[in-house]
């Protein structure tokens, strides 16, 4: 197969659906212009592999060299159908690119009236200048202007022109690809900078550093000696965890297994786990109902993914301490905190959100997919109360009252009707009876759906 930009752009969508289902190709990969696959299908106006990327997870807000959105891309090449699928998105619709024009400048400069037009009633403004001081009306010819001008007022825009203001220096936050990253699988230990300790716990010490001139956290694994053994069965089995082709899904970038250090590294994720924003006290960040239900989809789209890999990737615990935000508010499961088979075996730290069998059974005995969805079921009550379940016991305490005591969490007067029932349906104390993944995402769609709409 030729490279995948040239799949891309030529429109072979099959030979582009058969690269993305190898999960160690990663869906954000750009060329040394930093275009990414999504900027290609763009330009070049396939729809369809536009709409196979996006479900896929490449990221519709990442920017090329010259600062340009998929959306300034689309809107520069008239692809109509192609600017209405990242409209859907919620793209910024007047993020600017190095030349300070928004996707609307280039539309009004082309003379793509429709496309103009969807741009405004999804909130483009007019009056915004670029580094020539030029508004989008400015670039429009004079047929366009007045319509433009009228219907920007009839949505209540102010169209006094706005002096173009430089914020390249960080007043505003510009989301990029990654896709510069090289997926080495043996990780140079001289290219990794180091710059402090985040945190650390029983699986191993967290480091925030840079890699490649990228931001990333290095995660040290927590091991006495680092034996022959442990170093063998590291590098067996962290490949699995290496799966860039979801957009809910945080893989390990490179990995180190040479003694005496095992270490992963991957992408920096400043917002920090779910745990932390749920209950670290941070007054900035508001997690309401809908951002909550929000969280709920991608972890069961993330989850849904994993579960349909065979065989199902175990020892990966459910909670949200391993759930990483992303700047855009996507909740990622993080394949960093996979459990290997040399750490502690008889060890539970975070037993509140584990299933009572797993609790109580050998691992090789349980529904790894059934147990999963118990701890969904947690994480799903946690996101509805914004509490930390049993937090009024010790982990040891909470293990066998879960186990051995039928200590199971109480969804709380006031919870919606449909969401009570999900959870007890997913808490079935029959792990026979409990739901897959594939058949709860379009429950919690339409859940979310309903209450977006005010339903």
């Amino acid at each position: 197969m030729d490279d995948i930009f040239s799949q891309v752009r030529e429109g072979n969508s099959l030979n582009v659906r058969i690269w993305l289902d190898n999960t160690e190709n990663d869906l954000n990969i750009a060329d040394d212009h930093q275009q990414s696959l999504l900027h290609w299908a763009c330009f070049e106006g396939h729809a369809n592999i536009v709409d196979m990327l996006i479900s896929r997870g490449a990221r519709v807000a990442g920017t090329n060299m010259g600062d340009d959105t998929p959306l300034h891309v689309a809107a520069s090449k008239g692809h109509r159908e192609v600017v209405l699928m990242l409209l859907q998105k919620k793209v910024n619709v007047n993020a600017v690119n190095e030349h300070g024009n928004t996707p609307l400048h280039y539309a009004c400069f082309w003379n793509f009236e429709l496309i103009a037009e969807d741009l405004i009633n999804n909130g483009a403004l007019v009056s915004i200048s670029n580094r020539c001081d030029e508004t989008p009306l400015d670039k429009a010819k004079a047929s366009l202007v007045d319509s433009l001008q009228e219907k920007a007022r009839q949505l209540g825009q102010d169209v006094t022109k706005v002096p173009y203001e430089d914020k390249s220096w960080g007043t505003t936050f510009k989301v990029r690809t990654n896709a510069t990253l090289s997926r080495n699988f043996g990780l140079d230990m001289k290219q990794l900078n180091l710059q402090g300790r985040i945190s650390n716990n029983h699986s191993g010490d967290i480091w925030r550093g840079t890699w490649q001139g990228n931001d990333i956290v290095a995660k040290i694994l927590n091991v006495r000696h680092c034996t022959a053994r442990m170093a063998r069965e590291f590098s067996e089995q962290f490949p699995r965890l290496r799966i860039f082709n979801h957009a809910n899904i945080l893989a390990v970038l490179a990995a180190n297994s040479q003694p005496p250090h095992l270490v992963m590294i991957s992408q920096y994720m400043n917002l920090g786990s779910l745990y932390h924003i749920l209950h670290g006290g941070q007054a900035d960040i508001v997690v309401d109902v809908h951002q909550a239900l929000k969280f709920a989809v991608d972890i069961t789209k993330g989850m849904e993914f994993l579960h349909s890999m065979e065989p199902v990737i175990p020892n990966l615990a459910i909670n949200s301490k391993h759930i990483l935000v992303d700047n855009d508010f996507t909740a990622r499961i993080n394949m960093a905190d996979y459990k290997f088979s040399f750490h502690e075996k008889h060890k539970e730290y975070s037993p509140a959100w584990m299933a009572p069998e797993a609790l109580q059974k050998k691992a090789e005995d349980i529904n790894i997919r059934a147990a999963d969805m118990w701890s969904f079921s947690i994480l799903l009550w946690e996101l509805t109360t914004r509490e930390v379940p049993f937090s009024h016991l010790s982990p040891m305490e909470v293990g066998m009252k879960v186990a051995l005591e039928d200590l199971r969490v109480a969804i709380p007067p006031g919870t919606s009707a449909h969401l009570s029932k999900l959870m007890r349906i997913c808490m079935n104390e029959d792990a026979s009876k409990r739901p897959r993944f594939d058949a709860i995402i379009p429950i919690l769609e339409k859940i979310y759906a309903d209450y977006s709409s005010g339903r």
